[in-house]
């Protein structure tokens, strides 16, 4: 019986001590860079232990505007100074004088210490400056180039944000076990192009120290980075710096709360610019701020109609010598602004509801579907961005628009009265600001849809193209002669007797295109129509006869009385006008 105990006894102590020695192979052996369902990186965790390090670059590829420029981060020559400092003699006098500070102020940036940290007043040294302090040779105190992230990144929601997700980034990348705790893109571009930005490895300086945090005897401070030079990759992203710049500027001149601003480039559809209000939050990127309402499909109002005058000239189903009743609302009664018999051309200019309820139930009585079709064929629905086989990607898509609509319903384009308020940009119409600048853009260059892109390549470090992302025909388009109609129709807006936009008339550049004022079915307070809030948009191009640009304009949730939009387009425009003439 003793015997029996006694093996028991040992089978279990045996069982225990293989127990151990197998968790010890998995945690030294098996799982050292995956260890648990955390998957932690043991190695990793061990070497911060025994190290001060500072981060100089986390490794993240970079956005660039059109010129090659940084969107998203600066780079700063600062100095490094690390904690043990405070336990050893060292030239902090001479630093002082190098960097023209106090050395008493020194002395308080490193006082306490843990991590090493950039002596505040280092910040913009000058290349002699750094030179100057690293000829010292003074371990513990370093003269770099740091890259910092830029505290306001222009087209915020366009670029997007990043955050630090080891559960989304094992779900993305299961097959690396470096890097879990390095961010993510969350949202936007970032989200878009993470793959190809996900850092190979930190750049950072890295101190050994003993358990007290002093210097390890004999060991440097050692860079560390990744050693292929081709990597991170960078996106080239198509916004012009300067001109999105001066949008912002008019966003905050005119206090714009909700909506915004959305340039493109005719000749390509590239994007410019983009503008969105409320702005993002550094401290609260996913907060009010994060929703890019340029790629949000709003109610469009009457900037609709030019879907349905095209159609309708490309149909052959109206020219200049059909009169319409605009002395008529859609139902027959009495217009709010009567303007008599006008034909179509003046319609347009005058944004008469009458006429395009019309038109909008002759077009669905041809066919269904022709209304829907023809927001396709002008970029405006669709597939308005850019979309193709890249690498493993079928189908990748550039921007997440959010889906348009013109109809809610197939049983919608059956009664008159639903089809008539489509035809005016109201009931169920939605459509994004960017595929409304694509329309705009689609009938400056002459009735040819192009996709809309936000970026123009994948770029290695050297500066290479790894991705290139050509301009791509998007809808069907509209023949040359519709679109030199809609042309004059759309500057008639502007220049003729009827036009509903004469205020742009004194924009430095022509302007040609159509106003909107969308009921949302929105109060501000009361339900009356005192309160009710609209959607003020102007969609348009410039310059007339040489057409450089399309803009889109929108502002969003506002009273009758209030947020106009002409002001705002127009020091859009002049913006512009000025940046051209430099």
């Amino acid at each position: 019986m003793k015997k029996k105990r006694v093996l028991f006894l040992s089978i279990i102590l045996l069982s225990i001590l293989f127990g151990l020695i197998g968790r010890l192979m998995q945690v030294q052996l098996v799982q050292t860079e995956s260890f648990s369902k955390h998957k932690i990186n043991l190695i990793e965790s061990s070497v911060e232990q025994r190290t001060q390090q500072i981060v100089i670059d986390e490794g993240r590829g970079a956005f660039l505007d059109r010129a090659g420029n940084p969107l998203t981060f600066d780079e700063e020559n600062v100095v490094v100074l690390f904690p043990f400092l405070n336990k050893i003699e060292w030239p902090s006098a001479t630093v002082a004088s190098i960097l023209g500070m106090d050395e008493a102020d020194i002395k308080r940036d490193l006082l306490g210490a843990k991590e090493p940290v950039v002596l505040k007043g280092s910040v913009d040294l000058t290349q002699s400056q750094m030179d100057r302090v690293n000829a010292l040779e003074v371990q513990g105190v370093f003269a770099v180039k740091k890259k910092v992230k830029k505290s306001v990144v222009p087209a915020a929601q366009l670029i997007g944000v990043t955050g630090e997700n080891t559960t989304l980034f094992h779900e993305r990348y299961p097959d690396r076990v470096k890097g879990a705790n390095q961010p993510v893109g969350v949202s936007g571009l970032q989200g878009i192009f993470d793959e190809w930005l996900i850092a190979e490895e930190q750049a950072k300086l890295v101190y050994h120290v003993d358990a007290t945090g002093g210097p390890l005897f004999g060991a440097d401070v050692k860079y560390v980075a990744s050693a292929n030079p081709f990597y991170p990759l960078n996106v080239k992203t198509t916004i012009d710096s300067r001109a999105q710049e001066a949008l912002e500027e008019v966003a905050d001149t005119y206090e714009m709360k909700k909506g915004g601003l959305l340039l493109l480039d005719i000749a390509s559809s590239e994007i410019v610019a983009s503008v969105s209000r409320p702005k993002m939050k550094q401290g609260d990127p996913f907060g009010e701020g994060a929703t890019d309402y340029m790629r949000k499909a709003l109610i469009p109002g009457s900037v609709f109609k030019t879907v349905i005058a095209a159609a309708s000239l490309e149909e052959g189903m109206v020219d200049e010598t059909r009169m319409f009743d605009c002395d008529q609302n859609i139902r027959g009664g009495e217009a709010q602004k009567p303007h008599g018999s006008i034909n179509i051309r003046d319609s347009l200019a005058a944004s008469c509801n009458r006429t395009f309820a019309d038109l909008a139930n002759e077009l669905t009585e041809k066919d269904p579907d022709l209304i829907e079709e023809y927001a396709d064929k002008l970029g405006l629905t669709g597939n308005v961005a850019w979309k193709g086989d890249v690498f493993h990607y079928e189908d990748f898509s550039q921007l997440k628009l959010e889906q348009s609509r013109i109809f809610a319903s197939e049983t919608a384009k059956g009664d008159r009265n639903e089809i008539a308020m489509t035809g005016i940009g109201q009931n169920e119409v939605r459509v994004t600001p960017i595929g409304m600048a694509n329309m705009m853009a689609t009938i400056a260059r002459g009735g040819k849809a192009y996709e809309v892109s936000a970026v123009s390549t994948v770029e290695y470090q050297n500066g290479a193209d790894m991705v290139n992302f050509p301009k791509q025909e998007g809808g069907e388009g509209i023949s040359p002669f519709t679109a030199m109609k809609m042309q004059q129709y759309l500057r008639g807006v502007v220049n003729s007797p009827l036009g509903t936009a004469p205020y742009l008339q004194e924009a430095a550049y022509e302007v040609a295109g159509k106003t909107g004022t969308a009921q949302t079915g929105s109060y501000r307070g009361e339900k009356i129509k005192a309160n009710e809030l609209y959607n003020k948009w102007f969609a348009g191009y410039f310059p007339f006869h040489d057409p450089k640009y399309a803009l889109v304009a929108v502002n969003m949730d506002v009273l009758v009385d209030e947020g106009g939009i002409y002001p705002i387009f127009k020091d859009s425009v002049d913006a512009l006008y000025r940046l051209d003439q430099e």
